[in-house]
């Protein structure tokens, strides 16, 4: 093994000839800049470095650039944290962030008039609503975030979603090794999982930075992203989605502000629906195994001078889902729960917009099928945790919802949230009107009968009855 671990030792001396090197590797000058200094190969940056992680941290000697290298090489080899380094996760998504989205788009301040115009938008469709949801209103405020704060907002809810599936991949990267080799390697071990905290973080943090250049809210992906009880919107990221539909730049933001606020009402007042929500995502994350195959034949072949062939693989995605009744199963929970979720946010919005906007039924298919393809950062997400946050049935979740409302009325509909056991399931799905017109349960009983028995006040059974009739039965037989 090289002395040299993980290819982070002195630059190669200068050739006789100053120009020779240069020759020799037109990729070097310049680098990747501080936002990618170690030739990680982030996904859409160049491929300048990758050969040699030096070349790019000090090809241009910017002093600049420089100290940011340096900074982020003691932020590596320093960290003793998770699974995943979110110091440099958050770091290099405000970068990615600062950088602009392929469209030339820069991020830039919430102005007061932006600010103004999101407070009314969510003001109005929470008046809306009121007609369309027996759900009072969640928003305790409404803000108007730049595509920074959405990162800063966010990080917390995305760490509890990965760092489960993080933390298997970095007990795999020493399980591999045999077991007399651990013992010998402790430290490099150690390093190793620094490394691939840090590989984690910066994959993590590239695609948190690239879909706060497509959210325009905290609620799109159909989880809470944001703090409890504020509907937030991007009203830069509203002026992009809007800029080719031919619709009023007001009637785009009321609608986005429509679903944002129906987000907020489901999650403040359905006390169960988050942890429902992230429980099924855990449990699916508890049955993905890691390619063992595919890593120990990285750790094989690992290279310390070519530290970026672990984060190839992560590219390339390491996790399989446990073919197994109990995966399955997982899985159609989740994608169940999330197609719920944001079939009565489109069925309720949609009934609050329609009377209203004459550009409800454009606005509302522009949504869908924006939600069914999913955008770049997410197919990245389903790489690096194996799970696609996209509900599949939304269509049919929406019908479904819709046909509730006329057999049951408002009340019926959001009445099936008091509880999970009530929402309808998969197979409800296929037969929205068996389910529609099935008799509805009543769980006001057990839930009393529940409560009771907790604070001691039930009766107790009579046992000496239970008793003598055991013994008149056995006098019987």
């Amino acid at each position: 093994m090289s002395d040299t671990p993980f290819g982070f030792g002195l630059p190669p001396e200068e050739p006789e000839n100053g120009d020779e090197g240069k020759k020799k590797d037109p990729q070097s000058g310049g680098g990747q800049g501080p936002a990618n200094p170690f030739g990680f190969g982030l996904p859409g940056a160049g491929g300048a470095g990758a050969d040699n992680p030096l070349a790019a941290m000090f090809g241009s000697l910017n002093p600049t650039d420089l100290g940011a290298a340096f900074q982020q090489l003691g932020q590596m080899l320093s960290y003793e944290g998770g699974p995943v380094n979110w110091d440099m996760a958050k770091q290099i998504a405000r970068q990615t962030v600062s950088q602009g989205t392929p469209d030339g788009t820069k991020d830039q301040s919430v102005s007061p008039g932006e600010r103004s115009a999101v407070e009314e938008a969510v003001r109005l469709a929470d008046l809306w609503l009121d007609d369309a949801t027996s759900l009072p209103s969640g928003s305790g405020s409404a803000v108007a975030w730049s595509r920074a704060e959405w990162v800063e907002a966010t990080l917390p809810v995305w760490k509890e979603l990965v760092d489960p599936v993080a933390e298997r991949v970095g007990a795999a990267m020493g399980d591999v090794l045999p077991e007399e080799m651990q013992a010998m390697a402790g430290p490099l071990i150690g390093m190793m999982r620094s490394m691939g905290g840090a590989m984690f973080g910066t994959q993590i943090g590239q695609a948190v930075g690239v879909l706060a250049g497509e959210v325009v809210g905290s609620t799109d992906i159909g989880l809470p992203l944001g703090p409890a009880g504020k509907a937030a919107l991007l009203p830069l990221n509203i002026e992009v989605f809007g800029k080719d539909l031919g619709v009023p730049k007001e009637e785009v933001r009321l609608y986005l502000a429509l679903r944002e606020a129906a987000h907020q009402r489901l999650f403040a007042h359905v006390p169960w629906l988050r942890s429902h929500l992230f429980g099924a995502v855990e449990g699916y994350a508890r049955g993905i195994k890691v390619d063992t195959a595919k890593l120990e034949d990285v750790v094989g072949q690992f290279d310390p001078q070519n530290p970026e062939e672990l984060q190839q693989a992560l590219q390339q995605g390491m996790f399989q889902p446990e073919d197994t009744p109990e995966q399955k199963a997982a899985l159609a929970r989740l994608e169940t729960a999330l197609a719920l979720v944001e079939g009565w946010v489109d069925a309720v919005v949609h009934a609050a917009a329609k009377p209203r906007l004459s550009s409800a039924d454009a606005l509302r298919e522009t949504l869908r099928r924006r939600r069914a393809s999913g955008g770049p950062a997410e197919q990245t997400f389903a790489t690096l945790i194996g799970l696609e946050l996209r509900p599949r049935r939304l269509r049919d979740a929406s019908r479904l919802w819709a046909s509730l409302t006329d057999a049951r009325g408002v009340d019926g509909r959001d009445g099936l949230w008091a509880h999970p056991d009530m929402l309808p399931t998969a197979s409800d799905l296929d037969d929205p009107d068996g389910f529609v017109h099935r008799e509805q349960l009543d769980f006001s009983e057990l839930d009393k009968m529940l409560g009771e028995a907790a604070d001691g006040s039930a009766p107790k059974p009579d046992l000496k009855k239970k008793d003598d009739g055991e013994a008149e039965g056995d006098d019987a037989e």
